[in-house]
């Protein structure tokens, strides 16, 4: 999976009203980002590398296995293969739109 259809693939599934009310960064490191913001109406979802209220770090193999549904998140999160920083409620409300 590349970066573009990682994003395309959260594009759907964020859709126009996430419920999620902030905005959510995925830092991909050399891979790039994946910005959600769930704040604005209808939400958008674009490769902007800019600040959110929450920044979800980890590797683009994590973030597809992620949004395939194959890697539950809190599991994810103990085992070190993603790390948040910012606000932590605004993570939590991620699971539920991914």
């Amino acid at each position: 999976m590349s970066l573009s259809s990682a994003t395309e693939a959260i594009r759907s599934q964020v859709g126009a009203n996430s419920g999620l009310g902030a905005t959510v960064k995925f830092d991909l490191g050399a891979d790039g980002a994946v910005y959600i913001d769930g704040a604005s109406s209808p939400n958008a979802v674009t490769n902007d590398n800019k600040d959110a209220d929450c920044t979800v770090s980890c590797s683009l193999e994590t973030l597809e296995a992620l949004v395939a549904g194959d890697l539950d998140p809190t599991a994810a999160f103990m085992q070190g293969k993603i790390k948040v920083q910012g606000d932590m409620s605004v993570a939590m409300r991620l699971s539920s739109v991914l």
